[in-house]
């Protein structure tokens, strides 16, 4: 009869469901929250400033337009105003030919209502890309019909080999998931030399610019907890979402900050891409 009565239980046991919304930590005051990218090159740089909005919540993002941004060059002192650009809706140097400099360490500095935020980096040297090439592969297994691209250069650094490379697609950055391309020397480098393969495929005619960045360790542990973040299914046995660990330092007033600040150099290519007939 027992045996009986636990069959008869399990049916019950999978037809009751129930939607459960977790209880995600709201806040009460939105947090701000910093993207900074400062690099070799003038069209990267930029500081972007909002509020958090709740996990759940639809509303557009509150964007901060009142701070004071700098960027200030540790060895010299010297002092990068920003200014807010309402068309970008980003803070930009006020001279826009500013840029970094390798082996210069830079602070950020944010002031804004009664907090200052900072955080600070290095500019490494970039590596060496070498060339660019694509092939057409057939569908397999796991794997869509189409050009797929290869990257050749040389890694020659021992320490700080940490990498992003985005993909801008016919003018839209590929922005998903899966498109954070991000890779360290933990299996060694070697692959980079013998062609690092993007792992999805492009159609003929395809504009593709390529830009890879060399990041301090702590601006791609960052990205790493946001990938993980994206792919956290909120299934059973994954883990509460939470937000990454920033890089960035609340030093004056009572908050918390989100976000991180990338001090980088940029290497970029732009390809077309385009049958090969023999």
């Amino acid at each position: 009869m027992k045996r009986l009565t636990l069959l008869f239980l399990f049916p019950l046991l999978w037809s009751c469901q129930e939607e459960v919304v977790l209880p995600l930590g709201e806040k009460d005051t939105p947090i701000p929250t910093i993207e900074a990218y400062w690099t070799d090159q003038g069209s990267f740089n930029e500081v972007k400033l909002t509020l958090s909005k709740d996990y759940y919540d639809s509303a557009d993002v509150e964007v901060i337009r009142d701070a004071q941004v700098t960027i200030t060059a540790l060895s010299s002192g010297r002092v990068i105003p920003f200014v807010y650009l309402g068309e970008a809706k980003a803070y930009k140097p006020a001279n826009p030919s500013e840029k970094a400099v390798v082996g210069e360490r830079y602070r950020l500095s944010i002031n804004w209502e009664d907090k200052v935020f900072v955080s600070e980096g290095e500019m490494l040297q970039p590596p060496i890309v070498d060339s660019v090439t694509w092939s057409f592969e057939e569908e397999r297994l796991f794997r869509d019909e189409g050009y797929y691209i290869k990257v050749y250069g040389k890694i020659p650094f021992t320490e700080n080999n940490n990498y992003r490379i985005r993909v801008i697609e016919n003018d839209t950055l590929q922005n998903q998931p899966e498109d954070y391309l991000l890779f360290d020397d933990t299996f060694g480098l070697q692959f980079f030399e013998e062609g690092l393969e993007l792992s999805y495929a492009f159609e003929e005619n395809d504009k593709v610019r390529l830009e890879l960045f060399r990041l301090n360790r702590d601006a791609f542990e960052f990205l790493n907890q946001l990938v993980g973040l994206f792919f956290n299914d909120g299934g059973l046995f994954s883990p509460p979402p939470q937000n990454p660990d920033s890089n960035i330092k609340v030093i004056q007033g009572q908050s918390e900050v989100l976000g991180y600040f990338v001090v980088t150099p940029v290497l970029s290519q732009t390809v077309v891409i385009q049958a090969k007939y023999d």
